[in-house]
């Protein structure tokens, strides 16, 4: 991830994501690989990270997040309008389902996961808020895709870079708009362990202004037939309804555009 055509601030960002997006904290080396950033550049931008809580050191010279993001963070969550309106449907969801539910919103070729509801079962999921996930395996995803308008599908298309997470994983242009064009004549959208081995989940996507959401339902797969999650169709769609008609009555088309 070069960043050499960004302001200072696409750097700094550019860094968090390098550092986000690694499983085990990162050292110098590594980030200096990533970003492409001139060495001493970028020790200075990381001293001044640091300095700022937004990165941490290690005692073994690895860098990690800082502390002062979760605080960016939780008042982010606290505040998002559409997630606190979307969030009691998702609970009365829950209890109909006794599964869990995710709520999401699409950001760019990403769904960025703004909450989510814990099954009542034993085996939770391991997806957490504040997490993203690819558009074209997830069924949030798919079921936010299939509600663009076809000029701005075509857009976003070639921003796409597919990867192969599972055997079922859809792995190019071509195979996602046969799978949109079929979630567009039913209204509902399909993981079948195309993200995650052993998940599952049907999705129904949500306008909200110029934004565009979803929520789904998720499970296990041995408990999480195919006749098991259209037996959740009928709530999903309606709780997906209820959202959306109560997102525009009472933050309106104006306020959407202006809600992150």
């Amino acid at each position: 991830m070069s960043v050499h055509d960004t302001g200072t601030l696409g750097k700094v960002i550019a860094i968090l994501d390098v550092v986000a997006g690694s499983p085990s904290p990162l050292r110098f080396s590594d980030i200096l690989a990533a970003t492409g950033e001139p060495r001493g550049t970028l020790h200075r931008r990381l001293h001044q990270m640091l300095d700022e809580g937004l990165l941490e050191n290690r005692t073994d010279g690895r860098y990690s997040l800082g502390l002062r993001l979760m605080h960016f963070a939780s008042v982010a969550w606290a505040r998002n309008d559409i997630r606190t309106i979307a969030r009691p449907h998702l609970e009365a969801l829950r209890e109909k389902v006794g599964e869990t539910v995710h709520f999401g919103m699409l950001t760019g070729a990403e769904i960025s996961y703004l909450d989510k509801v814990e099954a009542l079962q034993n085996v939770r999921m391991h997806s957490h808020v504040g997490a993203v996930s690819p558009v074209y395996c997830t069924g949030i995803g798919k079921a936010a895709l299939a509600r663009l308008d076809d000029k701005v599908l075509a857009d976003l298309l070639p921003k796409i870079s597919f990867r192969q997470f599972t055997p079922t994983t859809i792995s190019n242009s071509d195979q996602l708009l046969a799978a949109l064009r079929i979630v567009r004549r039913d209204g509902v959208a399909y993981d079948l362990e195309e993200h995650e081995p052993g998940i599952c989940c049907i999705a129904v996507g949500i306008e909200a202004g110029d934004k565009i959401c979803g929520v789904s339902i998720t499970a296990p797969a041995y408990r999480a037939s195919r006749e098991r999650l259209d037996s959740w169709r009928s709530d999903l769609s309606e709780t997906a309804r209820q959202i959306e008609f109560e997102l525009f009555a009472r933050l309106g088309p104006a306020a959407m555009r202006s809600v992150t």
